[in-house]
């Protein structure tokens, strides 16, 4: 089931290991021992993105499984028309049943994070805890949510990246070093965090065969269900973390979360200073510390309470 894997370069991502899907392979990492813990990453990013928490992680006492989906990092990317919240997270149902096969807390950052709540709110058998980073509220944004002329100006992009012959040249385009660059120091506070290594990160898998396409087909893809929708499902634990100066998902928006974290004594929300999208990578220090400390206390001290 398991077997090594080489990255194109080093710093692409963290994962070691294989497991075949549906016939594609993906990559993941699995280090440590203990209470399992799943980390799921954002759009365009891959396992490499948590090399910050791995090692706090699995110095605190948990086995740690960091997961390429399919379509970025070392995993395939293959030419598919259903990229989805679905898709994905059946993906990680069936990883969880394959590698993992005891109850988890899911880790999820931007788009990992709605896929986190996925799986907890359809599958809570699988989950002891879920925490989301800078959740996203959808695989893309929903015509409602955005202002004019905003929402008519993603729909084209979204059009235009779907193209045959724009396509192609509009993602080799922002896929360049120079643009993962700027994106990215649009969204981290901290210029100095957006390094040479994390830049590479994003631009090497995105040199892969198949890369193209799966950008245009997620960024045309449905939006999926709401957090608002599966809330309500979700009867594990609940840890939020949200870096306060986010442009993409702000902390204006995640009233929903503030407001649950003051109905349910099992849910908890923070907000990370000075920190943007991605506070795992930006400010790992505060989000190790706070994971850890809620992981041992509020999910297997509970957990141990009820067997």
């Amino acid at each position: 089931m398991t077997a090594s894997l080489t990255p194109h370069h080093p710093a692409r991502a963290i994962a070691s290991h294989e497991w075949t899907w549906q016939g594609e392979r993906i990559a993941y990492f699995d280090a440590g021992s203990g209470r399992p813990l799943v980390l799921i990453h954002g759009f365009g990013a891959s396992s490499g993105h948590w090399r910050k928490n791995v090692p706090a992680l699995t110095a605190a006492g948990y086995r740690v499984l960091a997961i390429d989906l399919l379509g970025f990092g070392a995993s395939e990317k293959p030419d598919r028309a259903d990229y989805s919240v679905e898709l994905w997270e059946q993906l990680l149902v069936d990883f969880w049943r394959d590698c993992v096969g005891e109850p988890a807390v899911f880790v999820g950052n931007s788009i990992g994070g709605l896929l986190s709540l996925a799986v907890c709110a359809h599958h809570p058998e699988l989950a002891a805890g879920c925490v989301l980073i800078n959740s996203a509220g959808g695989l893309n944004h929903r015509p409602e949510e955005l202002v004019w002329p905003l929402g008519a100006i993603l729909a084209s992009f979204a059009r235009l990246a779907g193209a045959p012959i724009v396509g192609p040249l509009l993602f080799n385009r922002v896929s360049q070093r120079g643009q993962i660059r700027r994106t990215l120091r649009q969204v981290y506070c901290d210029a100095a965090a957006v390094t040479d290594e994390l830049v590479d990160l994003i631009h090497q898998p995105a040199r892969d065969r198949g890369a193209q396409k799966v950008f245009a087909r997620v960024l045309n893809a449905p939006p999926g269900p709401r957090p608002s929708e599966l809330l309500p499902h979700v009867c594990c634990p609940l840890l939020v973390l949200w870096g306060e100066k986010d442009p993409w998902t702000p902390i204006s928006g995640a009233t929903v979360y503030q407001d649950l974290s003051r109905d349910r004594e099992d849910v908890e929300f923070y907000a990370i200073g000075e920190a943007g999208h991605c506070a795992h990578d930006e400010k790992p220090e505060a989000v190790n510390d706070r994971l850890c400390t809620w992981v041992r206390s509020a999910v297997w001290t509970q957990s141990s309470a009820t067997i």
